[in-house]
């Protein structure tokens, strides 16, 4: 395969900036993350929180992955639009999401996490309402504060679940958002004091009767130690497919950048520097800063909404383009309508950031 810098030579964007998507990466790091968890039996419900793209979604699941984990209620309704039959919202939905899971309901397999009774007997009131069945996960918080209940209130949670009308107890959701972008000796320490309290749980919920059929969560920088430990049957990686600046700098991960976003340079009115026409509108700053990956040897720095800096120049000038990889592309991915994917020889398709918002 050509290098990174012999591909980006060849790659001639319509407009600035945009997102392009190494087609051929992005197809490895597919196949890599699906033969990895067909080797230990495990299912993968790939994140589409990170790429909201429908189209990606569908060759996800071509490849083998069981449907779609969705952060929103508009991404799951975005998924199911654009074909996916599978989807789990993984954060808590709000009180007005219910309703639209339910009539979803109607269209695919849906499901969603809870985390308090007064969740569970809201969604089991919109699923009775429109006549359908909710597959309902406890939502087991392994640390981070952000949702969840604590594993010893998990089994009292998962026994309501078994009696609300509209729910099946599917399960249960331990995501360790927390330990994905540690560095490897902190995260392997970190996931293993994780995986005995999670085995703890789950074998008191088996000595109640309450033996989930899945335990769904984990991530891309958790895979490999998810899939060794034996505990998950569901794997929620998503940033494997694209990557970005902050995965990579783990260095133990075996996915390669298949994202980088194009910017033109606007000036180059400056010895110290030229300007681009990407700023935090096409950049997020969340997370680490984007790398320069074209000039080599370049630094980025943002200049407001519409525009950054390349330092030192590079030998590029006005008109030029510059290429960079995003530094967390979830936030990033955000921000943009569409993905232009480009092939090996630099041929370009659009592919809609479909389930980037929803409204109404």
């Amino acid at each position: 395969m050509q290098t990174t810098a012999e591909f980006l030579a060849k790659v001639k964007p319509p407009i600035t900036p945009v997102l392009v998507v190494r087609r051929a990466v992005m197809m490895a790091n597919l196949d890599a993350m699906q033969s990895a968890c067909a080797a230990k039996g495990v299912r993968l419900r790939a994140h589409g929180k990170m790429h909201k793209c429908s189209r990606l979604a569908r060759l996800q699941v071509e490849r083998g992955a069981v449907g779609l984990c969705c952060q929103t209620v508009g991404e799951a309704q975005s998924f199911v639009a654009g074909g996916i039959a599978d989807v789990l919202v993984t954060a808590p939905v709000p009180a007005w999401g219910w309703a639209r899971l339910a009539r979803l309901a109607r269209r695919a397999r849906v499901g969603a996490v809870m985390d308090s009774a007064a969740q569970a007997q809201a969604a089991s009131a919109a699923a009775t309402a429109a006549g359908v069945t909710l597959d309902a996960y406890v939502d087991v918080d392994p640390g981070m504060g952000r949702a969840g209940v604590a594993p010893a209130d998990a089994p009292a949670l998962a026994r309501l679940l078994t009696t609300l009308p509209g729910l099946l107890y599917a399960g249960v959701q331990a995501y360790c958002g927390h330990h994905q972008h540690m560095l490897p000796a902190e995260r392997a320490a970190a996931h293993a004091a994780w995986t005995e309290t999670l085995q703890a749980l789950l074998a008191a919920l088996r000595a109640e009767g309450l033996a989930p059929a899945q335990v769904t969560g984990g991530g891309t920088g958790t895979a490999a130690m998810d899939l060794t430990a034996g505990v998950y049957t569901e794997l929620q990686a998503g940033s494997y497919a694209l990557m970005d600046v902050e995965y990579g700098d783990l260095g133990d991960l075996p996915f390669r950048p298949a994202l980088f976003l194009a910017a033109s340079i606007v000036s180059a009115n400056h010895a110290s520097h030229v300007t681009c026409d990407a700023g935090h509108k096409a950049l997020h700053p969340n997370g680490p800063g984007p790398r320069v990956v074209r000039p080599a040897g370049s630094a980025y720095r943002p200049m407001g909404d519409e525009h950054g800096a390349i330092i030192p120049p590079g030998g590029v000038t006005e008109g030029d383009l510059v290429w960079l990889q995003p530094g967390h592309v979830d936030p990033t991915v955000a921000l943009h309508d569409a993905f232009f994917v480009a092939d090996e020889a630099g041929q370009l398709e659009r592919w809609p950031i479909d389930a980037r918002r929803v409204s109404g």
